[in-house]
């Protein structure tokens, strides 16, 4: 018992660490990132968009290699390479660098980790668990992110000078440097974590064969991986509009660069409640219908803002509707992997199943970053902010429907 607890710690941590420089860094120091590194929405979501055409053709490839090698080995790799990228982006490089950096990542993260960590995870929640396992891991995940994420909020505040909105581009550049680098030591020690602890979930089913697409042309056949292909693109979609949510507090809210970090980590502190109880519920009544009901909360909250009705002097509200929408999101990350176990795959072909599902699901890392800065970009203030959640509450329509129409069987 003692063993799983720290395997599930392991988990826990590396599911998280492993993307803090790609993706949490600027979710929570959006309107700082842009001001440092002087470049537009679009631009960063063209930089997102080479780690999706990168991560697409790695998550197609990480399924079987998940299949063939152990987890240990490749999470571990994976977050020691993933941390040198680090050492780039404090330097503040150009937009160009910036870019295949962010293909770099796309490779590291997805090939050698995403399908591995998956299986992982599957296998220590055996099969009466995986709701909880899932909702388990992703809930701590979520505890891991909101401690880093508020402690590199006070990072950045002690290299700035009290008085925020008088800080030069200078005095932004160094303070979020510290922070980058803060970020890459902690990804590089919890290497060290995961080579130690998980070496304990070798009694995976890894195949003595070459790498094979045996698994992939058996799931493929399957009417369930479409589906949860879908559902996973649509709750995607709603994860990556929290990356809108500190420059929403900014421009919306008229928030101070630190005071619209903090706004930021409201999102991430719901995310261990909301991922722990949709996956103890999901085992309980169903993955697929909890799936449902997080869907039907996000279009609700995402219409609220759509509507126009938070503006400056509704703080309190507005703070309420995003972590409401952030709990629904975040429920949905401890329920579609768990889908799995409702449609029967079989544990040999999990990796593969991840790498089918993974490619169509993730698909939101190429398109929806350069779409999120087009609309941002083009409508500048509310209005932009408004149109994108109302863009939400139509891909969670989609996946609402997808869900309530899950099949289990082929």
């Amino acid at each position: 018992m003692l063993k799983k607890s720290f395997r599930v710690f392991a988990l826990i941590l590396a599911g998280e660490v492993v993307f803090l420089l790609p993706f949490v860094l600027i979710r929570v120091f959006r309107p700082t990132f842009l001001k440092v590194f002087q470049i537009t929405n679009f631009e960063i979501g063209s930089a997102f968009a080479a780690y999706g055409v990168v991560a697409m053709i790695s998550y197609f490839f990480g399924g079987p290699l998940a299949d063939r090698y152990s987890a240990r080995k490749l999470v571990s790799l994976s977050l020691i390479i993933t941390s040198l990228g680090g050492i780039f982006m404090a330097s503040v490089p150009s937009i160009a660098t910036l870019t295949i950096l962010y293909g770099f990542w796309g490779l590291t993260t997805i090939l050698l980790f995403w399908a591995a960590f998956t299986k992982a995870t599957r296998l220590t929640g055996g099969e009466k668990n995986q709701g909880n396992t899932f909702g388990l891991v992703d809930g701590g995940r979520g505890l891991i992110v909101a401690l880093l994420a508020s402690g590199s909020v006070l990072i950045l505040g002690s290299f700035l000078p009290e008085n925020v909105e008088s800080a030069s581009i200078g005095e932004l550049s160094n303070a979020l440097s510290m922070v980058i680098v803060a970020f890459s030591v902690f990804t590089f020690l919890t290497a060290g974590v995961t080579w130690i602890v998980i070496d304990d979930v070798e009694n995976e089913e890894i195949t003595t064969e070459k790498i094979s697409w045996k698994g992939v042309k058996n799931v493929v056949k399957r009417r369930s991986i479409w589906q949860q292909s879908l559902i996973l693109l649509c709750a995607y979609v709603g994860y990556k509009c929290t990356d809108d949510f500190s420059l929403f507090a900014s421009e919306v809210l008229l928030f101070n660069d630190v005071n619209a970090a903090h706004a930021a980590t409201v999102a991430f502190w719901t995310r261990p409640f909301a991922a722990i109880s949709a996956g103890y519920l999901g085992d309980r009544f169903g993955h697929s219908k909890l799936t449902a009901v997080c869907f039907g909360l996000i279009i609700v909250g995402s219409l609220i803002i759509y509507s126009g009705l938070l503006k400056p002097g509704f703080e309190l509200g507005a703070l309420l509707i995003l972590a409401s929408a952030s709990a629904a999101i975040f429920g949905l990350r401890g329920l579609y992997y768990a889908l799995f176990q409702e449609s029967k795959i079989p544990v040999a072909y999990t990796g593969s199943a991840v790498g089918v599902v993974s490619v169509i699901g993730f698909t939101p890392d190429i398109f929806f970053g350069p779409m999120m800065g087009y609309i941002l970009d083009s409508s500048p203030g509310a209005t932009g902010h408004e149109n994108l959640f109302g863009i939400l509450s139509l891909f969670s329509l989609i996946g609402l429907f997808t869900a309530l129409n899950f099949r289990s069987k082929p």
